[in-house]
């Protein structure tokens, strides 16, 4: 009923009013720079007037004025904007006590700042515990918000429009395990898992490229186009300089090139938002999107302006901010637990990282969300959000850990706020959930051998290789190798005067070796005449499965065990090495070997088929980047109502073809007269 809505956010404006004015005599008692009453005296009665007055006063100021300081401080750099936060807040109360109609009151500057704080501490929790599990207040809000919007905008349209959620990292055996074990129930109602009700959605597994990370995957999905991405990070020799794909640069410069590539301007480019993603999609509504990040700011692109727009609501900072503090307590009592308890494989998890993972989980995901509901209820067309709480975990504590299944349970509450948000919106919506990749589990490469892959790098190539990793038992056999190779008894070699620091790079399970003084990428015969033991060195290491190197007489060559030399045309015939990495291996060898950026030396970790099992060569216990296990086997939930992913149960194979689906199936909800390319001028919500 409205009356009893009205009634709800009337008690819960008066019970923060009354908070307020305890907090506020509290502090008069306690601050001796503080008074509610004038220097001769007042009674409780005039006291607590005062009080009540103030406390009213600055809530008011608060309320008229946050909002404006908020959009403020959008040009203020973020070392200093917890300190001008409470500098403003001591300013409104300032203000307040001075409007005060009861005349009383007074304050010092400094003791300002302390009773402000306290105060919006105060009243934030209240109104935040009393609305905190209160989700149909939290609809209600952005529904307001979206109202707004819907009236200053074009009429939407009627036909249906298209939201994608990325659950970034899950897997399709991880989804499928989730659902049964009861950890996902929107999901499992979605595909009527208990039998009773009949399904919504159909689950499709897809296949990834050898890069198996969300630089390549979301770049194919929402730009149509992988190629010249052959890993999370990479060197190239003519600029000098290493792609990253979560660098604002880099994200910036590889959309670049696959829109000139494909001649399109993204999956979103009509009536489009992209929401916490790598990359734009060409979507005219943008936030939290980090290839505009290194755009200078101005009204139109603001990089943070997706976090302030969700904070201006202070519901929602109180919302976050209580469940980030929870979240940090919760990581540390679980590492606290798995260090006790002796679990391994285990990676460490002190330092930052806490405030790392509350952040992915916790902050991220409350923005994005919000952003996408508000989408939702503005009517926008096509919508596009990344949500990296569960890859954030898994990488940390292992994808099927106790962890990170606690972390799919509260996505598949987000899940459920945006279909009960459709509920609300002006058009009817498709809402299709797909990962971008999945994670394998494995001990890194460094717990389990003693040494990095960059040590290993070095001691092949006859440099000096750390103290530490010389005396592991992975070291000495390095160094046997590479005295093997050369056929000498004792001693390492040194490398020669033309040799350089080799420049080696780890996406998950995929390493990256890179000579930067020579200009081209270099072939299995000039690495063997500079280095002659590191071709054999790396490929004779137990925790490498294959090597892809260019051949002057083969064009490509797949390096295994044991002297195995494989030329590319001949993988179809004699896999070799790569038989144990499964259907499509050899095509995405093959198709990496093409790019322009592709490493001199690609090195793909060690993989047991039975177990699913890797070695990344970074610090993480999950991870994915390479071939091998459940990294490269990504979902695709869709909506029935849509046509088949892949043809007559065709497997889709490769983030462009991906893309592909979604454009099909935008061209099915909005018909063949809706164009689905344009170039919109990009803003940020």
């Amino acid at each position: 009923m409205g009356w009893r809505r009205v009634a709800g956010q009337i008690g819960r404006s008066v019970t923060v009013w009354a908070v307020s004015t305890l907090t506020m005599l509290l502090l008069a008692g306690l601050l001796p720079d503080f008074r509610l009453q004038s220097p001769d005296g007042d009674s409780a009665t005039r006291i607590a007037v005062t009080a009540a007055c103030g406390a009213g006063a600055f809530g008011l100021l608060s309320a008229l004025l946050w909002p404006v300081l908020v959009r403020t401080l959008l040009l203020v750099p973020a070392l200093f904007l917890g300190l001008l936060v409470f500098f403003l807040n001591g300013s409104l109360l300032l203000l307040a006590l001075r409007v005060n109609p009861s005349g009383r009151g007074e304050v010092a500057p400094e003791t300002a700042v302390i009773v402000a704080a306290v105060m919006s501490a105060v009243a934030s929790a209240t109104g935040g515990a009393l609305a905190v599990r209160d989700d149909d207040a939290y609809r209600r809000r952005l529904l307001r918000l979206a109202g707004r919007r819907r009236r200053a905008a074009l009429p939407c349209a009627s036909t249906p429009g298209l939201v994608c959620v990325q659950l970034d990292g899950v897997g399709h055996d991880v989804l499928t395990a989730a659902v049964r074990d009861g950890l996902m129930p929107t999901v499992a109602r979605w595909l009527a898992a208990d039998g009773v009700i009949p399904p919504t959605h159909r689950l499709t597994a897809w296949r990834t490229d050898w890069s198996s990370q969300t630089g390549a995957s979301q770049l194919g999905i929402l730009h149509g186009s992988t190629w010249d991405v052959p890993a999370f990070r990479w060197y190239e020799k003519e600029r000098g300089e290493v792609m990253v794909c979560n660098r604002p640069a880099s994200a910036a410069e590889l959309q670049r090139r696959a829109t000139v590539r494909t001649g399109e301007a993204g999956l979103l480019a009509v009536d489009g938002a992209s929401r916490g993603n790598l990359f734009s999609g060409g979507a005219g509504e943008q936030a939290l999107v980090l290839s505009i990040a290194t755009r200078r700011r101005g009204r139109e692109n603001r990089s943070r302006a997706g976090y302030f727009a969700y904070f201006s609501d202070p519901a929602n900072a109180v919302r976050t901010a209580l469940s980030f503090f929870a979240e940090i307590g919760r990581e540390i009592g679980q590492s606290t637990r798995a260090r006790f308890a002796g679990t391994h494989p285990r990676v460490g998890r002190g330092g930052l990282y806490p405030f790392v993972r509350a952040f992915a989980t916790v902050v991220e995901r409350d923005v994005v969300v919000a952003a996408v509901m508000g989408d939702l209820l503005a009517g926008r067309t096509a919508v596009y959000a990344d949500l990296v709480a569960y890859d954030e975990v898994a990488h940390h504590s292992g994808p099927d850990s106790r962890d990170a299944r606690q972390v799919l349970k509260r996505l598949d509450r987000s899940l459920a706020l945006i279909e009960k948000a459709a509920e609300h919106a002006p058009r009817p919506y498709r809402l299709v959930v797909l990962s971008d990749h999945g994670q394998s589990p494995g001990e890194t490469f460094r717990s389990r051998y003693g040494l990095t892959l960059a040590d290993l790098v070095r001691a092949g190539s006859g440099l000096p290789v750390p103290r530490g990793a010389g005396r592991t038992p992975s070291g000495a056999e390095a160094r046997a190798a590479v005295r093997a190779a050369l056929g000498r008894g004792d001693g390492v070699p040194v490398a020669g005067e033309d040799g350089s620091e080799p420049v080696v790079l780890a996406s998950g399970n995929l390493g990256l070796v890179s000579f930067p003084d020579v200009p081209h990428r270099m072939t299995k015969e000039e690495i063997d005449a500079r280095h002659p033991a590191l071709l054999p060195t790396l490929a004779n290491h137990p925790g490498i499965g294959f090597l892809l190197v260019r051949s002057a007489e083969h064009d490509g060559v797949v390096l295994g065990p044991c002297g195995t030399e494989i030329p590319l045309a001949e993988l179809d015939e004699r896999p070799g090495p790569l038989a144990r990495f499964g259907p499509g291996a050899v095509d995405a060898v093959r198709r990496t070997h093409a790019f322009p950026h592709t490493a001199d030396i690609m090195v793909n970790s060690w993989h047991d088929p039975a177990t699913g099992q890797i070695h990344a060569f970074e610090e993480q216990i999950g991870s994915h980047g390479g071939l091998g296990g459940a990294q490269s086997r990504p979902f695709l939930l869709s909506p029935l109502p849509l046509s088949m992913p892949g043809e007559d149960g065709e497997a889709l194979t490769g983030a462009e073809r991906v893309h592909g689906v979604l454009r099909r199936w935008l061209g099915e909800l909005n018909g063949p007269e809706v164009p689905l390319d344009a170039d919109p001028e990009p803003r940020a919500a």
